[in-house]
């Protein structure tokens, strides 16, 4: 009975993850130049959403400067971190300037801990050399 009870709890986790991960929103504006672009991120970026995360971004569109505006996000996990480490490099090496806004406390703290885009190595750390 304990080990239906475990598999039934684990299996509710897994199945809420996964629903808390499609409420994912990721929108953009363009500045009247066309040269910077903000994306708003809204939502809960973690293991189950990181993939849509990422491919919520135009990494080829041909801007100077691209704002990520995160108020209304919240990073869970190092797999939601690592996701937004290779938006930023993806980015950064298309030649473009990224800047993040609005990382709530928590999700600062493990961008702090964890994240490799701010650091002089970055793309070295993110390829594992």
């Amino acid at each position: 009975l304990a080990l239906g009870v475990l598999v039934g709890v684990l299996l509710s986790a897994l199945f809420f993850a996964r629903k808390v991960g499609d409420i994912l929103y990721i929108g953009s504006s363009l500045s009247d130049d066309g040269e910077h672009r903000t994306y708003h991120v809204v939502g809960q970026v973690f293991f189950t959403s990181a993939e849509q995360f990422i491919d919520g971004f135009d990494f080829k569109e041909a801007v100077e400067k691209v704002t990520i505006d995160l108020h209304r996000a919240h990073f869970w996990d190092i797999t939601a971190i690592s996701s937004l480490d290779k938006v930023v490099l993806k980015f950064r090496r298309e030649g473009t300037d990224v800047e993040l806004i609005g990382l709530n406390e928590a999700s600062a703290t493990l961008v702090d801990r964890f994240a490799v885009h701010d650091k002089p190595d970055a793309v070295e750390r993110l390829m594992g050399h």
